[in-house]
């Protein structure tokens, strides 16, 4: 188990969040570990979206992730004394069949798993509530009626399932869907039973010891950060323990918001 509190500890410079063009990241695994050696990172995770039993664009490939953990197994030899690298997915949650419990990962040897909810359901099908704001306005007309309390408890509903079955060590972006909810209906972060689900979302990860992500992808082009930082105050009085990642997609972007986060988060 890595030790993510003594690496935080000693290092702002870290990330166990990062994507690679096996899945939807911009450039090849080796420009990101360059440029975190050139910008002086001590740890840097590989965690591309998962394998999944659906279609999506943005997941790998089951028939890829031998050639990913080839690539990664390559790059951790070669810069062995410059940077500590480790595999990982973020572990797409969908239901008791697809998850990070799931023995598909058991023969992967990962060094961490964080797992995240992206999809909810809707019938037979998994919508994907992640994304630009134009794509989730198209699918909640498409799928649910533009009938949004009844989407963002489906949104809660896998994230509690998804920490009732366990099997990681990280949970992304635990209230992601709060971003695109919000511009479909401003201020429903605010109302009661919105702020009720929230809290039962803690006291689930509480009860886990679950290491949170501040995910700080979204801060530059939209202000925020995953969780909001409405919930850093309730996050350090119950105790738990963060860790604060970049969700990079691109090379440039791999500190994006990190630094401004972290100070955010201590002067809570």
């Amino acid at each position: 188990m890595i030790d993510f509190e003594r690496i935080a500890r000693e290092s702002q410079l870290y990330n166990f969040h990062s994507h690679t063009p096996y899945c939807d990241g911009h450039a090849p695994m080796r420009d990101f570990v360059e440029e975190a050696i050139r910008m002086g990172f001590t740890d840097w995770g590989f965690t591309p979206h998962s394998p999944v039993p659906i279609a999506s664009p943005c997941n790998i490939k089951l028939a890829d992730v031998e050639r990913y953990l080839s690539d990664f197994e390559k790059l951790r030899r070669e810069f062995d004394g410059r940077i500590r690298l480790y595999k990982s997915f973020e572990i797409d949650y969908l239901n008791d069949e697809w998850n990070a419990r799931n023995p598909l990962y058991d023969d992967f040897d990962l060094d961490y798993k964080i797992s995240s909810v992206h999809f909810v359901p809707c019938g037979d099908e998994f919508v994907d509530t992640d994304g630009r704001f134009e794509s989730f306005r198209a699918k909640m007309s498409k799928y649910f009626d533009n009938d949004i309390e009844s989407v963002v408890r489906l949104f809660y509903r896998q994230t509690l399932k998804m920490i009732e079955c366990g099997g990681f060590d990280i949970i992304g972006h635990f209230d992601k869907i709060g971003q695109n909810a919000g511009y479909f209906r401003q201020g429903i972060e605010n109302e009661l039973w919105y702020k009720a689900l929230i809290l039962e979302v803690v006291d689930a990860i509480c009860d886990s010891h679950l290491i949170v992500e501040i995910n700080t992808k979204s801060l530059a082009e939209h202000g925020r950060l995953f969780p909001n930082e409405r919930y850093f105050g309730l996050l350090k009085q119950r105790g738990v323990q963060v860790i604060f990642n970049s969700d990079s997609h691109y090379p440039e972007r791999i500190n994006a918001g990190r630094m401004e986060a972290i100070n955010i988060y201590k002067n809570i």
